[in-house]
């Protein structure tokens, strides 16, 4: 299937009918074998550039493949034979109990069991934009959905290509990714290359042409014509084609999907999950990133380390501290304490088969659920008592900040519990237990001591949370989950501890001209705590809360934007107005970090979304471009620099293919319009086509990134793909190997000495030796555009050097042993080392144009590199 798409290309489906057409004609003329060798050449040379693009493609093929396998791995959890367990979404089966939760997409058909405030989101199937309640009135959930708020139990009923679901997808072929922008950029100069080619292409044909006609009418044999003269003008064709094939870069493309896909391939392994491959190419040229804090910049495993209840702080350490708490605290005060964590949850306690105790759900609550065991409180025996029933639940989400319930104790009272951020819950709260383990009034003052209590363990950087709980009058009759009046019994701080090398992953995109923010729904103190000790908010920084945020006007918005590197307590809608800003009000290119259903809104509208795998719901990693499978910050930094390589990769691949195009181009042309014939023939230019395509494209676009990339600016929205360096690199090769060649074409045999009846094959060949080896030489000169040593990491790259030993080593069989289809006749050593220099020379050379300025916009914002370096101090500020 790939051989066949390759030979779609309509130039090589011209000169397959030109050999043919050659053979026909050879044979003719000349008989068998000789007739054979040049239409068989050019054959020859089709097969090989079909089958290194159609094994290119098809390795490609397979990346995607891998890539799609791991987009799939989606774990759901289900309950069976009795057992809550984690399993694959394709591992579920009919009769299934699957626990939904905000976020999660629906994995099959089914039916709702229980739950609280189930809110599912049916637009991608039914295209209403309005969520759907799911009740027992409304039992019925379908694959491929939304769970948008609330949680519940699913019976599964059914799976795979039965669903609703499924039978939608079997309508549809998905097609294949949309061009990326930077292939578009790159389409466009294919096709101004190409018509320049095609002109050029046209001219030379009629130079050949009129010049051979203008020759028979000299010598008079206008009205004789022999099949060598059909031969003759079939080969100016076939000449004018090969231009056409030689100047239009097939391998553009070519080079940008190979180097994106490598890239990605590379990336999967590095634990970053590309799904649309523009990602890749944009992250490069991202100048902001909006960061989450946990489970991204922390560990994401958390424990409750400190305590304050009954007016007194504990520093929690395992068994022992609990046995103190235990022995210091008043037993009822205990025992509402554990009714708090445990009937006021989503996590649960599931026993192996070894009666070993394991927590799904997630990270906060395993930490209080963890805590409440340590209390000694049996949560499995709770949870199967029939004695506790819960009658209402409010789950958390990011607007509420808050989990509240209603429950229906033993003896007919009902409570309500209620856990949250720790400012939202105080101000629902106008009692406290005291120290003596009684219910008494909160005033204002002993408020305010709360609050110094909450920004104390805020400012060690921990995640505070409130439980408070409240007596219901009513009985176990339909009631609402009061917003006030409720007891204050404890504070609790949760530790989740800052990932070892963020700071230097933070430190390394400071450097790299790139600013970080962190976005958090967390107490700004604990924010800040963290930020700081990331490295992300500075002395000169602003830290701003949401509600302050949103109140802000356009004109302060302008001032404060560029200052806010940390924002706490924020909203969904913060983090969405902070990127729509960022990029609007000031061009950024903005990547943004999210794992809710409630980041979907920022993750859609950043250039670049990247979910988290492990903490991310499905609805987040959906609307997200990177997946980022291990939720660390360093990983992020590794898709930029990957980015970045891309990108430089590419421009790369472009300065070494413009310089083949330019010379192959004129050389042909000016020596059809001076001498008659062109010294490189059909097969040959095949042959170089091939190198500059895609053997250029496997050794340039799969250059692994260097640490260089992180030390320079990301580049602009607006900037010119071929820059002002490049174009000095691309004119100065090309006027040297211009040079040479034309020396060698016009007065090589007079130089070299060259006599004999094979004067002009020796010449030609010689000509088409250092023409292919001063392509070879220049590839290595392009791994490189501004630094002196191009040679620094590559001994690294296998590829890289596999591709130069190929190239030269088939250029030695082709000259020495293929004469008959490539036109060639075989070279002494002294032709060879003269080759080798007149390609070696080029490196000297790359060198000195390196070493000329290229004049930019701020010449002293140069750093030795060439790279424009980053303000400091005062002009950063």
């Amino acid at each position: 299937m790939f051989v066949w798409d390759a030979l779609q290309d309509l130039t090589l489906t011209i000169l397959m009918v030109c050999a043919v057409v050659s053979i026909g004609i050879g044979l003719a003329t000349e008989g068998w074998p000789k007739g054979t060798y040049d239409g068989m050449g050019i054959i020859l040379s089709i097969f090989l550039v079909v089958t290194v693009t159609a094994v290119s493609d098809y390795k490609q093929s397979l990346q995607f493949l891998d890539l799609d396998k791991e987009k799939k791995k989606i774990f759901v959890h289900v309950t069976r034979d009795g057992k809550r367990k984690k399993i694959s979404i394709y591992d579920i089966v009919v009769g299934d109990i699957v626990h939904l939760s905000t976020g999660d997409q629906v994995p099959a058909d089914g039916i709702y069991i229980s739950g609280y405030s189930l809110l599912i989101d049916e637009s991608s199937l039914s295209g209403e934009s309005e969520p759907v309640f799911i009740t027992e009135k409304h039992p019925f959930l379908l694959s491929g959905t939304k769970v948008q708020d609330g949680q519940g139990k699913m019976l599964v009923t059914t799976v795979g290509m039965r669903t609703e679901w499924g039978k939608l997808m079997e309508t549809l072929n998905e097609g294949g990714e949309d061009e990326t922008p930077l292939q578009v950029k790159l389409n466009g100069v294919a096709t101004i290359i190409g018509k320049i080619g095609l002109g050029f292409a046209i001219v030379t044909f009629l130079v050949l042409t009129i010049r051979f006609l203008v020759e028979k009418v000299l010598h008079g044999e206008i009205s004789n014509w022999s099949s060598n003269d059909a031969t003759k003008l079939l080969d100016f064709f076939a000449i004018a084609v090969t231009i056409i094939v030689v100047a239009v870069p097939e391998g553009l493309p070519l080079a940008v999907t190979l180097s994106l896909a490598f890239a990605m391939k590379k990336l999967m392994n590095d634990m970053a999950l590309v799904r649309h491959l523009s990602a890749c190419e944009t992250m490069g040229s991202a100048s902001c990133i909006c960061t989450d804090k946990t489970g991204t910049l922390t560990t994401n495993h958390m424990v409750v380390n400190k305590i304050w209840i009954c007016e007194k702080t504990t520093q929690l350490k395992g068994n022992e501290s609990a046995d103190e708490l235990k022995t210091n605290i008043n037993e009822g005060v205990i025992s509402i304490l554990s009714q708090a964590i445990f009937q006021n949850t989503s996590a649960e306690v599931v026993k192996d088969k070894n009666g070993k105790n394991t927590i799904l759900g997630s990270p906060t609550e395993s930490a209080l659920l963890e805590f409440g065991l340590l209390l000694g409180s049996d949560f499995d025996a709770r949870n199967r008592s029939k004695a506790y029933k819960i009658l209402k639940l409010e789950p958390f989400n990011s607007v509420r900040k808050k989990m509240s319930v209603l429950v229906g104790l033993p003896d007919g009272r009902v409570q309500a519990f209620c856990k949250g951020a720790s400012e939202i819950i105080l101000n629902m709260c106008d009692k406290i237990i005291d120290c003596n383990g009684e219910v008494v009034d909160l005033p204002a003052d002993h408020a305010n001591n709360v609050s110094d209590v909450i920004n104390s363990f805020a400012s060690e950087a921990l995640r505070t949370l409130c439980l408070a709980v409240k007596d219901i009058n009513e009985t176990q009759g339909e009631t609402n989950i009061p917003d006030s009046g409720y007891t204050l019994i404890a504070l609790v701080g949760i530790k989740d501890p800052v990932r070892p090398g963020v700071k230097e992953a933070v430190q390394t995109c400071i450097a790299a001209g790139i600013t970080v923010r962190m976005v958090t729904g967390d107490n700004i103190n604990t924010a800040k705590a963290i930020a700081k000790e990331c490295g992300i908010l500075t002395d000169d920084g602003v830290a701003i809360e949401g509600p302050s945020f949103r109140e802000l006007s356009d004109e302060q918005m302008k001032d404060i934007i560029p200052k806010i590197q940390v924002m706490a307590r924020s909203l969904p809608l913060d983090k969405h107005k902070l990127v729509t800003n960022l990029r609007n009000m000031f061009g950024e290119v903005v990547a943004v970090t999210g794992d809710g259903t409630n980041d979907a809104p920022a993750l859609h509208e950043s250039d670049i979304g990247l979910a988290m795998g492990i903490a991310g719901t499905e609805v987040a990693k959906e609307k997200a471009d990177v997946i980022i499978m291990d939720d660390n910050f360093a990983t992020i930094v590794n898709v930029v620099k990957w980015g970045r390589a891309v990108y430089i990769n590419i421009q790369k691949f472009v300065q070494f293919q413009l310089t083949v195009n330019v010379v192959a181009l004129i050389i042909n042309f000016v020596s059809a319009c001076i001498t008659g014939s062109a010294p490189l023939t059909a097969v040959q230019l095949l042959w170089v086509n091939l190198i500059m395509d895609t053997l250029g494209a496997l050794a340039l676009a799969t250059e692994p990134p260097n640490d260089g990339l992180l030390k320079r600016p990301p580049v602009g929205r607006g900037a010119s793909f071929i820059t002002k360096t490049m174009w000095r690199n691309i004119i100065g090769q090309s006027i040297y190997q211009l040079i040479v060649l034309a020396i060698l074409n016009f007065d090589g045999k007079r130089l070299l000495g060259i006599y004999g009846s094979d004067a002009t094959e020796v010449l030609n060949t010689l000509i088409f030796n250092s023409f292919v080896f001063c392509q070879v030489f220049n590839e290595i000169n392009s791994r490189d555009m501004e630094k002196i040593n191009i040679f620094k990491g590559m001994f690294d790259s296998w590829i890289f050097l596999m591709i130069i030993f190929a190239t030269v080593a088939f250029q030695v069989v082709i000259v020495e042993f293929l004469g008959a289809f490539a036109s060639t006749v075989p070279l002494n050593w002294q032709f060879w080392l003269l080759s080798v220099l007149i390609g070696a020379i080029s490196m000297p050379i790359a060198v000195i144009l390196k070493c000329i300025p290229v004049e930019t916009k701020n010449t002293s914002n140069q750093n030795h590199d060439g790279y424009e370096a980053l303000p400091s101090g005062p002009e950063l500020a």
